[in-house]
């Protein structure tokens, strides 16, 4: 068995999108010869707490944990929050603007944390693992952002000791979709380019989630980027399955950013229920997780808050029982520059359970990739042909499943990233 240290800042207890990826890689690569083990913070902000994602981690799996110093206690003293308030990721504000010290905070983090509020952590996380690595042999290590402080850690630890290092991005750095909210000054942006360009560069293999980010990455670093997608794990699926909700249910999972809003769709829906009494008494909106108050002053607007439920966050086990009961699972694709690369982790449980998905995106995105019929794409502003098959979603109850979507099974994917460790380590 060979030995991969994975540094990630996202592990249980802690929830979100943020932490599967590698919680479920962590599950299943000794299965294909590899030994995991993690170093992840004792104190890390916390996302959600869902302790038990838990379950997932071997009692087997070392696990190192090391204290974090974050300036989030110092941004919630300023700007009035608890202490035990839930920083939002994305820019996502479910009470609307901030006013000027959320502006200034903003600037703050945004020219003095580069590239993200945990880079305190970097250096004493080199200087603790240069001298464990030494007592500890491992044979790769890989890095997983965001935070992309992650990855300097593993430059790092690359140019101490000359390990084998994998930088695996779930998300793209200085194109991210909120990237353009920063409020940087042109030396902060220049920094950012440049720590993005030698961690691509420096790095043994790089590896990404999607085809359209792996060709963007490929660019700003000059060489192949690898793609290993996101996925499912089958032991998730909730047991005994859950019925399919009696009521017309359009249900997303998951946080609901600003930049998800869907004002062509709300119109779309609260028309139908003016024009379809049947329609009108059966549907409903249903958002699992956070939303941001623009999306609620969208709906709104469209005349469709009548049809909305809220569940707020809840964990995993909850989110996929509501997977599955879902009449209808929409999946909004970010509107910003990136787009055409956006995969969210929970497409793959969409997939899973075997519910209709209803994508609104690019028709030349990496979505329109993956949500292949009998699911349905369908424009920011719906086509009148797509608004009748959009509607057309709610009619079935049965199973409704894509015939080849064992290809995102975490089993095989960890099998797929061990190939890759394989080829950078020199193991045949």
């Amino acid at each position: 068995m060979k030995r991969v240290l994975i540094i990630t800042y996202y592990w249980p207890p802690n929830g979100g999108a943020g932490v599967y990826r590698w919680l479920k890689f962590s599950k299943y690569l000794p299965g294909h010869g590899w030994t995991p083990v993690i170093y992840t913070p004792s104190n890390p902000e916390r996302v959600a707490d869902d302790p038990a994602l838990l379950a997932d981690v071997s009692p087997d799996l070392e696990v190192i944990q090391r204290p974090i110093t974050e300036p989030f206690s110092l941004y919630k003293r300023f700007t009035g929050k608890a202490q035990d308030e839930r920083v939002q990721t994305a820019f996502l504000r479910e009470q609307g603007g901030g006013g000027w010290k959320e502006d200034l905070a903003l600037w703050v983090r945004s020219n003095f944390f580069i590239p993200d509020a945990r880079v305190w952590w970097v250096r004493p996380s080199i200087n603790f693992l240069k001298d464990h690595l030494r007592k500890h042999p491992v044979d790769a290590v890989i890095t997983t952002g965001p935070p992309h402080s992650m990855h300097l850690i593993g430059r790092g630890l690359k140019r101490a000791l000359g390990v084998t290092w994998i930088a695996d991005f779930r998300d793209p750095w200085t194109d991210i979709d909120f990237y353009q909210q920063l409020k940087l000054t042109r030396w902060a942006d220049s920094l950012h380019h440049r720590m993005e360009r030698s961690v691509l560069q420096e790095a043994d293999r790089v590896v990404t989630v999607s085809w359209r980010w792996a060709d963007d990455l490929a660019r700003i670093g000059g060489r192949p980027v690898e793609v290993v997608t996101n996925g499912y794990d089958v032991e998730d699926l909730p047991s005994p399955p859950m019925p399919v909700d009696d009521r017309y249910s359009l249900v997303h999972i998951g946080s609901m950013s600003a930049t998800r809003d869907c004002p062509g769709l709300w119109r779309v829906l609260a028309e139908r229920c003016r024009q379809d009494a049947a329609f009108r008494e059966r549907f409903v909106l249903r958002f699992v997780g956070p939303v941001d108050g623009s999306i609620v002053e969208s709906i709104t607007a469209a005349g469709l808050s009548d049809h909305v439920e809220r569940l707020g966050r809840v964990d995993h086990a909850t989110a996929m029982r509501e997977m599955q009961r879902a009449r209808v699972l929409l999946l909004p694709i970010n509107d910003t520059p990136n787009s055409a690369g956006i995969l969210p982790g929970k497409l793959y449980e969409y997939l899973s359970v075997g519910r209709p998905i209803l994508a609104i995106g690019p028709a030349g995105g990496d979505v329109a990739r993956v949500v292949t019929a009998p699911h349905l794409r369908v424009d920011r502003e719906p086509s009148p042909a797509q608004v009748e098959a959009l509607c057309a979603l709610f009619a079935g109850d049965g199973a409704f499943e894509m015939p080849d979507r064992e290809r995102f099974d975490r089993r095989r994917l960890a099998g797929a990233y061990v190939q890759l460790l394989d080829a950078a380590t020199g193991r045949r």
